[in-house]
């Protein structure tokens, strides 16, 4: 059973990823998911990974979700990791160079 976070945490998260890095969850969901999704918000995270309303085209949303590349974790801090691996590995399969991390 995957680790659940904090209601709290995982409202502040999907905030963070949706209003500041909604380009990054496109670009993740397309590295990951589908080259062709038009529209991507993060939705939840849990300790396995993270789940993403995807849209292709003129479809109906989906559901999606991805594994964290380092596996299964448990605290806040390593949410961020995670995440800024999952978008280092976009860019690198996709061919886009990725900026730096701060």
């Amino acid at each position: 059973m995957p680790h659940i976070f904090e209601p709290a945490i995982v409202t502040a998260i999907l905030h963070h990823m949706n209003e500041d890095h909604h380009d990054d969850n496109l670009l993740i969901t397309r590295a990951f998911i589908d080259r062709a999704i038009t529209a991507a918000v993060m939705i939840d995270l849990d300790g396995d990974g993270g789940t993403w309303l995807v849209t292709v085209g003129s479809t109906s949303p989906m559901r999606a979700t991805i594994s964290w590349p380092g596996g299964s974790i448990s605290e806040r801090p390593a949410v961020r990791r995670q995440i800024v691996a999952l978008y280092d590995e976009a860019c690198e399969r996709l061919g886009v160079e990725s900026r730096p991390h701060g």
